[in-house]
């Protein structure tokens, strides 16, 4: 296999992050749309069951967050997911998780807009198609200036773009802090809590299917930014650790604690005929505003109609920021063009910038709304994190002495049974979501097949012999979810839990065939040791 050494690209990002900044981007990210729409979702799928959704959440990210707080100060480079990709399993796997983690970012701007707008939609009508959360040719039009707006304020230096996040995210703390607290004292209904018997197999099998639809993960993905950052922070090896671990801590505490306010404020009425699945109130596009209106505090919503640009703006915004990085290590790594990477004097990726508004702009049509999209996203993603417990063992396997900053207790059962928590996200996503991931991720794998054969010498250089795990994965989490239950979309055969099962043990045979397929250790040493030589700077 030819060397793996990444492409040395011409600019430096500054080094101007701090800890204060890393955690508060990444507790800003978690809190955009998310905390607006995912209580109300995770509500009408699991009933009173949703509190649990948001800890079986927390408990997972939580899991891939220590993966990470141990590898990201090993590669304190912009998109470290991506080099972790490619140290471990070659480059094709690398390219593949390039364009995963790219989509999964590229995505992330787009919704926050179409959140924005949705709201607006109740004090600007024309925004969204009538009767529907579904946006108009009107709202199309505002979301692509909206959506060029965030990617232009990232055309600033990194510290302005953070302290601009800093500020609005103690705004973003607080009024869901707030909105909490106002419930509670005004619209309690502990009969809400209640599982009905007739209710209590659906609501119980939603609180699982919720984590991946309801906006759950989506919402607690923000710890990845200080991975992303690191490339820019002052100390990335004492940071990145404290920054990852306290970010997910504070978010979900916050979620677990709106989803509670929220169950208790819906009014019984409301509840009578159709239960949480066909819930249903006055304003329910804008839930927390139409909520505080209805018990009497128009003042809070005002504000919630305010914070529903300043939360989902703060999030579009790092996204745009973090995304860009990410762009960065594709073309790093030769996934993308090099010219992707280009660097101004000021220390801005602006051509990476520029990809993002044209791929963000696309992704507003096949997803027009919220609830469309972050069902894709989410599984997205989790997809693109599942290479780090992998990673994981072989880095540890490859570099024993290797100094790590942060060392997680328990690797060998915490990283395996990481792998297996994520792999059931995916699945709770449905075979739709699955059908449209995994194809578009097997016509990626056919195109570089096909870019090998054409190419003189790159076949044998793509390293195939590192990657058919990948292959008998997604295959097997597809059939199991063709044959899941029909609240996955699948015919029934396997029931949901029998197929939960099937899916830890396809993860687990999975996970130690990875390892086993490994590149060589000497390959691994030799391209840690390039980040090493180069002071660990960005690209």
């Amino acid at each position: 296999m030819a060397s793996v050494k990444p492409r040395t690209i011409k600019g430096k990002l500054r080094r101007e992050g701090s800890l204060h900044g890393l955690i508060l981007a990444c507790v800003g990210a978690s809190i955009g749309s998310g905390w607006l729409f995912g209580p109300l979702y995770t509500a009408q799928q699991a009933g009173p069951y949703a509190v649990g959704s948001w800890m079986i959440g927390a408990f997972a990210i939580l899991l891939l967050a220590l993966v990470f707080a141990e590898l990201g100060p090993l590669i304190p480079r912009a998109g470290a997911v991506v080099h972790l990709a490619h140290v471990g399993n070659g480059p094709i796997v690398g390219h593949m998780w390039s364009w995963i983690l790219f989509l999964s970012y590229a995505t992330i701007a787009p919704i926050e807009v179409t959140a924005i707008l949705t709201y607006a939609n109740n004090y600007l009508p024309g925004l969204l198609l009538q009767h529907s959360d579904l946006l108009s040719s009107k709202g199309f039009a505002v979301a692509l200036v909206l959506l060029a707006f965030f990617v232009a304020i990232n055309f600033l230096v990194v510290r302005w773009v953070l302290k601009i996040n800093n500020g609005a995210t103690w705004w973003k703390i607080s009024i869901p802090v707030l909105t909490v607290g106002v419930l509670l004292a005004t619209s309690w209904h502990p009969g809400n809590f209640v599982v009905h018997a007739q209710n209590a197999a659906a609501d119980f099998h939603g609180m699982f299917v919720a984590v991946a639809t309801g906006g759950v993960i989506f919402s607690l993905l923000g710890f990845r930014h200080a991975i992303d950052l690191a490339g820019e922070s002052k100390n990335p090896k004492r940071d990145v650790p404290i920054a990852v671990i306290a970010s997910v801590l504070i978010a979900s505490g916050i979620y677990i604690a709106l989803q509670v306010a929220f169950i208790g404020a819906i009014h019984p009425d409301d509840l009578a005929v159709g239960g949480w699945r066909r819930l249903h109130f006055s304003g329910i596009n804008g839930p927390f505003a139409a909520l505080a209106a209805a018990v009497g505090a128009g003042w809070l919503a005002v504000l919630l109609y305010v914070d529903a640009f300043v939360s989902p703006g703060g999030t579009a915004l790092i996204y745009t920021t973090t995304a860009a990085r990410v762009t960065l290590a594709t073309a790093d790594t030769g996934a993308l063009p090099k010219w992707v990477a280009r660097i101004n004097r000021h220390g801005v990726p602006w051509a990476s910038l520029i990809l993002l508004y044209v791929v963000g702009a696309i992704f507003f049509f096949p997803f027009p709304s919220w609830q469309k999209m972050v069902g894709y996203i989410a599984s997205m993603t989790v997809l693109s994190y599942i290479i780090g417990p992998i990673a994981l063992i072989q880095l540890r396997r490859a570099m024993p002495d290797l100094e790590r900053p942060f060392r997680l207790w328990a690797a060998p059962v915490i990283a395996p049974l990481t792998f297996v928590v994520a792999s059931w996200i995916v699945f709770w996503a449905g075979l739709n979501t699955l059908n449209f991931i995994f194809g578009t991720l097997f016509a990626l794998l056919i195109f570089y097949a096909l870019t090998g054969i054409w190419r003189k010498g790159r076949w044998s250089a793509m390293g195939w012999q590192y990657m058919w795990w990948i292959i008998p994965y997604f295959l097997g989490l597809w059939g199991i979810s063709w044959l899941s239950p029909a609240i996955l979309g699948g015919t029934g055969v396997l029931g949901f839990f029998s197929g939960m099962a099937a899916v830890a043990i396809l993860s687990l045979l999975i996970f130690y065939v990875a390892i086993h397929q490994a590149v060589a250790d000497g390959t691994m040493r030799a391209y840690m040791h390039h980040f090493s030589k180069r002071g660990s700077s960005a690209p």
